[in-house]
């Protein structure tokens, strides 16, 4: 299986997760109308649509949906290569009735033309031989009535068309499909020319899904740190053969312990001068607590003297007083 397959062949990786994203979006944006047929286009060549639409195939057959992929692009078809199956016979084939390797007609046989692939679910039908007039065979009512008979027998049907700033193959799909997915490349495509297929496909009565931005530079780094899934093959090779089990109180402590850090990289830094002052005054606050200790102590004692010396002389007196009065008694 080819690279460019990376839904399937690294299922838990962040870009086949954008990928089911986007088969999600667009299964909840036909909600009301159930989507059948879905055409992916480009404004240029190189913009990565035909990587979108195997990847994009992939996951819907992930999701158990029957899916064939229609390589629509007569002219320079390359889905066949992607998912290593014969390049004939395939659409142009069907369409024209006619092989150019061979001196017999075509059947009319759908089965003669889909093709098996290694995904389970997904089958494909090549784009076949390079006709002399690929706008008018897919223009064709035959054209029509091959997407009626594949909607019959699939859930839906995905077809890679051809760049429309090149040629009209795609704005011609964009009538007879359910819907549009156009795909652009980060600071690639062109503003205008984007509008400008935008405006032709729905001057002729096509629906669009959305847009792919594609290309966009982020580092594996930014997605280990953004993501919770990771790539299964950025894994650090020392622990990769290590056995690591994370609770969720495990996960909160980190998460509190990562705040508490960063609250501390926040704090500014102490002024030096500022420090050795208030070291000098917790010194002096320190000397001066035995002395006052030792003059409370000293205060108390003192407190203590006076009233055993005015206990004494309250006896002294008492004890006069009551011989004065037994003398007054006796006389």
């Amino acid at each position: 299986m080819r690279k460019e397959l990376i839904a399937q062949r690294d299922p838990k990786s962040p870009v086949s997760e954008v990928f089911r994203t986007l088969r999600t979006n667009i299964q909840f944006m036909n909600t009301n109308n159930q989507l059948k047929t879905l055409l992916v286009t480009s404004t240029l060549p190189g913009e990565g649509k035909s990587w979108v639409t195997s990847n994009l195939a992939v996951t819907f057959a992930q999701a158990g949906k029957k899916v064939i992929l229609v390589d629509a692009d007569m002219r320079k078809g390359r889905q066949y290569t992607i998912f290593e199956v014969s390049p004939r016979p395939g659409l142009s084939n069907y369409l024209s009735g006619v092989n150019s390797n061979s001196e017999k007609e075509m059947s009319d046989d759908l089965a003669d033309y889909i093709q098996d692939t290694q995904i389970p679910n997904l089958y494909i039908i090549p784009a076949g031989n390079i006709p002399p007039n690929p706008s008018e065979l897919l223009i064709s009512t035959k054209m029509v009535s091959l997407l009626d008979r594949l909607k019959e027998l699939c859930d839906i049907v995905i077809i890679d068309g051809t760049p429309c700033e090149l040629v009209t193959d795609s704005i011609i799909l964009s009538r007879i499909v359910d819907s549009t997915v156009i795909v652009t490349a980060h600071k690639q495509t062109k503003k205008d020319d984007l509008k400008k297929i935008i405006t032709n496909i729905q001057n002729v009565g096509g629906k669009i899904a959305g847009i792919v931005l594609n290309k966009v530079p982020v580092s594996a780094k930014r997605y280990e740190q953004a993501y919770y899934y990771g790539s299964t093959k950025s894994t650090n090779t020392n622990i990769r053969n290590r056995k690591v089990r994370t609770s969720p109180m495990n996960m909160n402590s980190a998460v509190r312990q990562n705040k508490v850090d960063q609250m501390k990289r926040r704090v500014r830094p102490e002024n030096p001068q500022s420090t050795r002052n208030a070291r000098e005054q917790q010194r002096k606050s320190e000397d001066q607590k035995p002395k006052a200790l030792q003059n409370k102590m000293n205060i108390e004692n003192s407190e203590g003297v006076s009233l055993e010396k005015t206990t004494d002389i309250l006896n002294q007196i008492n004890e006069y007083l009551d011989k004065e009065k037994k003398n007054l008694n006796n006389q």
